[in-house]
Parts: C-alpha cells; structure tokens; sequence
C-alpha cells in the first residue's frame, strides 16, 4: 500500500473486532511517528499506550458519554506533552502541531497494517492523567483508539454514527478551505 493508499483508505470506524496488541505492533506504530518532523528536531510528542486488559478496563471511566463505542478498542494510545518539550518563538507554541503530525504518521501506519486507529476528543484529560500517572503539567491532547473494524456495526452507536459507518461523512469542498496566493473572505 502506498501514502495515497492509506490516507484513502483511513477511517474512524467505531465498530472493532479485537486484535491482538504487541510488542511490536507498537514499535512498528512507534517508529513511523518517531519519524515525524518537529520543530529544530525537538519531538515533543509522548504515547502511553494501553493494553493491559485492567487497565483498558480504568480507561473507560476517562470516555465521555457518546463514547461507549470505544469500550471494544483492543489498545488505547494517550498522547500527551507539554509546550516547553519544543519551539515556542514568540506567542508560537510548536508543540501541538508537532504532536499531531507524529499521531497522523502514526495513523496511517496503523491503517496500512490493517488496522483503525480513531483518535477522540471525548475524554477527561484530568482522568486520564490520574489513571496513567501522567503528571499535571502534562496536556493529554488526545485518545486514540485502535483495533480491527468489524463488519457487524457496534449496537451502542447512534444513528448518526451508524451512518457514519456505512458511508464516510462528507469533506468540505476544496474552495472551503483552500485560498490561492491570498486569503478571500467568502
């Protein structure tokens, strides 16, 4: 499979299978967000990733209603860092941005090997903090949640998401979001 392959075939499915989680499963998906640019190399991302059958179990307590789905995960990766781990040039904090290309490289690793990687915004940073022993200064920026996608659609999922399952939800059209040479407000 190659780039377009996988960016084409990426989904956030909410209907898994299990699969099994090891070792190096993670440091296959490791290594591919290891990778990724960061500003003067600095890396700023940190993944917790959760497996342990106990401990995915006092996960569930971090997820936001809405997000019953994600109970089936096999694996929960938490990324989290803190801005002083990269550049901050004037009012710019390159943290985020850094982290997020790590988590995309990551993602699409993950969806070549077969796999759905699903990151969440529907979680308590505060408990996930607290039951992975993450220390406060820390900012859980997000959850992602990993397994197989199932061809039997989850019966905890509303209608919307349901559909979503079936059918990928629309993208904006590309004179949304892109502006040639400079910005126009439409």
């Amino acid at each position: 499979m190659d780039v377009k392959d996988a960016i084409n075939q990426r989904r956030a499915y909410r209907s898994f299978d299990p699969v099994l989680i090891t070792k190096e499963l993670i440091e296959d998906l490791v290594k591919s967000a290891q990778l990724s640019p960061s500003c003067f190399n600095n890396q700023p991302w940190r993944f917790c990733f959760v497996y342990d059958k106990e401990m995915l179990e006092k996960m569930k307590s971090t997820l936001s209603k809405g997000n019953e789905w994600a109970y089936a995960a096999s694996m929960m990766i938490a990324v989290f860092s803190k801005k002083e781990f990269d550049c901050i040039i004037h009012d710019r904090e390159y943290y985020l941005f850094g982290c997020g290309m790590a988590v995309g490289l990551l993602i699409l690793r993950a969806t070549e090997l077969g796999l759905v990687a699903h990151p969440i915004a529907g979680y308590s940073p505060k408990k996930v903090r607290e039951v992975l022993g993450i220390p406060e200064e820390m900012n859980v920026i997000t959850l992602i949640m990993v397994g197989k996608h199932s061809s039997t659609i989850s019966p905890v999922l509303s209608e919307k998401q349901i559909a979503d399952e079936k059918e990928r939800p629309a993208r904006f059209p590309l004179e949304k979001f892109v502006y040639h040479n400079r910005y126009e407000q439409r």
